[in-house]
């Protein structure tokens, strides 16, 4: 009874999640249209969004600091896999392909974890989180409506490839035991670090930085270009990745990532909102579809009477927060 309460209270969360995630495109788009480069836009991103939550994660380490330092390179994970290096990879990709293709191919990361445990345990999934994971790709088919016209270019097939492993990365470094690190507090170390190494990239001149402070359309009216910038490093950064976090200790990986694709549902729908782009029932038929694969896996029960492993430091202490930490390793989610 109890983990079926924390399993929902993590659902909750996730969909808070996907839907302040999924506000990015619609508040970025605008900034990249005036003259905004995307490393600059992600680095200023990550920077608020890090400042944001650094009083909440002092509060909650304070007193604790040996438990930031046990989880250095969590911290250090997913500033460079989950933050910076994600974010860098997807951008070169649709320089190169489609977007579409780009997010197709990067939210294919919840089938890579299903893959992946297959391939260490050698078990084959259950049914149903097979069934689960053919419904929510058909699902995310639909929405993203990829265009096939004229070839993909290898390279950037490739590094839409490479986000794709760096989108699994962050959930699986996100479900680590936190060994008494607050999820607010790895979110915050994640996003400044993270805000670093894009600040670095940038400065080596291998993606271009370039800023504009002229106004934005937004709502149908010029607005000040700090506004988006405002309202995506609070909301779909700070906001996003602190919910995402803990709603991937409490889920574990596997379950986290197919909610996640709730992301690029709600994408689409600030995009039709917020920019007025056309939203059709074949997407919209691709939402339930994705709704109906994640409510395929989360019928999976097999995972629920396994062991939570306990390591030498905290054996014996009262644990920091309520929601089972989970493992990456198999099974996940």
């Amino acid at each position: 009874m109890q983990h079926g309460r924390s399993t929902s209270f993590g659902l909750l969360v996730s969909v808070i999640s996907a839907a302040t995630f999924g506000m990015s495109g619609a508040f970025i788009k605008p900034l990249l249209e005036s003259g905004w480069s995307p490393v600059a836009a992600v680095t200023m991103r990550a920077l608020i969004g890090g400042v944001v939550l650094l009083p909440f994660a002092l509060v909650a380490v304070r007193g604790r600091w040996a438990a930031v330092w046990r989880g250095r390179w969590r911290l250090l994970g997913m500033a460079l896999v989950g933050v910076a290096g994600t974010q860098v990879l997807y951008f070169a990709a649709i320089q190169r392909i489609p977007v579409s293709t780009g997010i197709l191919v990067e939210y294919l990361a919840p089938v890579l974890l299903v893959a992946v445990v297959w391939a260490r345990t050698r078990k084959a999934p259950r049914l149903v989180v097979l069934a689960g994971s053919v419904v929510a790709v058909a699902g995310l088919v639909l929405v993203v409506s990829p265009g096939g016209a004229g070839a993909i270019d290898p390279l950037g097939l490739l590094l839409a490839v490479a986000a794709m492993v760096g989108c699994a990365a962050f959930y699986v470094i996100a479900a680590r035991p936190s060994d008494g690190l607050p999820p607010v507090a790895l979110a915050s170390g994640g996003l400044l670090l993270g805000a670093a190494a894009l600040a670095a990239v940038g400065a080596t001149g291998l993606l271009p930085v370039t800023v504009s402070f002229a106004d934005v359309p937004l709502f149908g009216n010029p607005t000040a270009w700090w506004v988006p910038l405002l309202v995506v490093g609070v909301v779909a950064t700070a906001i996003a990745y602190a919910a995402s976090i803990t709603a991937t200790e409490i889920l574990g990986s596997r379950l986290a990532s197919f909610t996640g694709l709730l992301e690029v549902v709600a994408a689409t729908l600030y995009a039709w909102l917020l920019l007025g782009e056309r939203l059709s029932l074949t997407q919209l038929f691709g939402g339930l579809l994705i709704l109906g694969g994640i409510a395929l896996v989360r019928a999976d029960r097999g995972d629920e009477a396994a062991p939570r492993r306990v390591s030498r430091r905290t054996r014996g202490r009262v644990p920091t927060s309520a929601a089972p930490s989970q493992e990456p390793t198999a099974p996940l989610g």
